[in-house]
């Protein structure tokens, strides 16, 4: 799931080598962290945040296959 976000905002981000993805891990549910450059914050989250919304979307997806609950988080 961390390599599926990465590759996800690499391909929205101007500037892809700043983009890392952190994972906390829980038994149920995990948290992904997602932090990219300033400028391409805008870019990750979308208007009225739908980007991000189809990015969690998609991660729910995923995870239902192996019965875990990601939550993305997007860092300033």
């Amino acid at each position: 799931m961390k390599q599926l976000v990465e590759d996800i905002a690499k391909a929205l981000v101007d500037s892809p080598e700043d983009v890392a993805v952190s994972y906390k891990g829980g038994e149920q549910s995990s948290v992904l962290e997602l932090k990219v450059a300033e400028g391409d914050l805008g870019k990750v989250i979308g208007k009225q945040g739908r980007t991000a919304r189809s990015i969690r979307t998609i991660l729910g997806a995923a995870g239902s296959k192996t019965n875990r609950r990601f939550t993305l988080e997007i860092l300033e």
